[in-house]
């Protein structure tokens, strides 16, 4: 089985697994301790959210100023328009930004959120009937 783990460094373990609760995720405790929670999205998706110190074990990189640097873009797909606007309206009560308005590319329709250390994540729904050439 092909599973994916994205790892990204937070400043507040505890405030960041509400945060992404919030959006929906759920908690694997089998992974979690003082300074790390394991997010599933799905059973093949999963975020690890860790101190910044836990993060630094990982790498010799600096850890990127994500509140003013984008260093990556996350985009998880849903089953609908409505699935995208609860789970983006859901981060946003939760202490997210919506950093730009909706997106509508008409065979995909996308909003962003971000999180407390500025993780941005792209909730989209897209329907293949609709695209171009289809």
């Amino acid at each position: 089985m092909k599973q994916v783990f994205i790892n990204l460094a937070v400043a507040d373990v505890n405030k960041s697994m509400d945060f992404y609760t919030q959006l929906g995720f759920e908690v694997n405790l089998q992974f979690c301790d003082d300074d790390a929670k394991c997010m599933v999205w799905s059973e093949h998706i999963f975020v690890m959210i860790m101190t910044h110190d836990k993060f630094k074990s990982f790498t010799n990189k600096p850890i990127a100023d994500t509140k003013n640097h984008i260093a990556g873009l996350f985009a998880l797909s849903v089953e609908s328009l409505d699935r995208v606007n609860e789970i983006v309206d859901k981060g946003l009560a939760a202490g997210g930004i919506e950093p730009m308005p909706m997106m509508d590319h008409g065979f995909m329709q996308l909003r962003k959120v971000e999180d407390y250390d500025g993780h941005t994540w792209e909730i989209f729904y897209m329907d293949m009937s609709k695209f171009p050439g289809a």
